[in-house]
């Protein structure tokens, strides 16, 4: 069996996205899952802590979904053939996707500064450790996978006929912010 022409890695780049993105659905399905579970055991024992999510990680929220919406203006800089434009917007969505880890980790800091730690008996904020560090593995490849763009953006590697590279790490960059948004508003709801 031969290398894949660059035709057939084109044809299978997004199916193997879709597919990637399903088994991370899979897993966080699962984890609110078990979170709810186990809320729900230990309200009855009455020894679930409720209490406050950082306002970082509201910060967070806006820094990951304002860098979504400049990899949509990126594609659309593509799309009309503003090529070092759209590696400018791809390259501040890089930005806001780091600045949106360190928002996350100084939230965690804050987590720890009250006394909630990952381990330690309060499963609570156990729950929220196990969740946010999940996603903040995954935001750490959006990221690499930003980065890589952004390379090639410079380069010139995208034209407004070919540009698959860009809308697959786009496609996952959104897919991130919206994991992110549904995770969070799910810990906000669900205390």
């Amino acid at each position: 069996m031969g290398k894949l022409t660059a035709e057939e890695k084109k044809k299978v780049q997004k199916p193997l996205l879709w597919i990637g993105m399903a088994s991370i659905v899979m897993t966080f399905a699962g984890l609110t899952s078990g979170y709810v579970v186990s809320r729900s055991a230990l309200i009855e024992d009455n020894r679930w802590l409720q209490f406050e999510l950082p306002p970082q990680f509201a910060y967070a929220t806006a820094a990951i979904l304002l860098s979504s919406l400049l990899m949509i203006m990126a594609k659309r800089q593509v799309k009309d053939s503003k090529l070092k434009s759209a590696a400018q917007y791809i390259l501040s969505a890089l930005v806001l996707g780091i600045a949106f880890l360190v928002l996350q980790w100084m939230g965690a800091g804050d987590l720890t500064a009250r006394g909630l730690y990952f381990t330690g008996g309060n499963s609570a904020s156990s729950w929220v450790y196990v969740i946010a560090f999940l996603h903040w593995a995954h935001v750490l490849s959006g990221i690499i996978v930003l980065f890589y763009t952004w390379l090639k953006a410079r380069k010139g590697a995208y034209t407004a006929a070919e540009h698959q590279g860009l809308s697959v790490s786009s496609i996952y960059w959104h897919f991130l912010d919206a994991l992110w948004l549904y995770l969070y508003l799910f810990l906000l709801i669900i205390r």
